[in-house]
């Protein structure tokens, strides 16, 4: 029996464990990260994209638009 093959196998258990959590910190982090700046889109936009997709017609775009700009 060696006199570091106690000390060995506890620094195996420690890389273990470093190894499990990067594991985990790379497949079980959300995509969404907080604190990172994401660009939503404003209600104009998704409002504009409605219009030319066809979903809404130009007059009820314009109604929409009077609404969003008065809030």
């Amino acid at each position: 029996m060696h006199l570091y093959e106690g000390h060995f196998w506890g620094m195996h258990f420690i890389w273990w464990i470093i190894w499990l959590v990067f594991l985990f910190w790379i497949f079980l982090t959300p995509w969404d990260v907080p604190g990172q700046k994401t660009r939503k889109e404003s209600p104009l936009e998704i409002l504009k994209k409605r219009l030319a997709s066809g979903e809404i017609d130009p007059q009820e775009f314009e109604e929409r638009k009077k609404l969003l700009e008065r809030k």
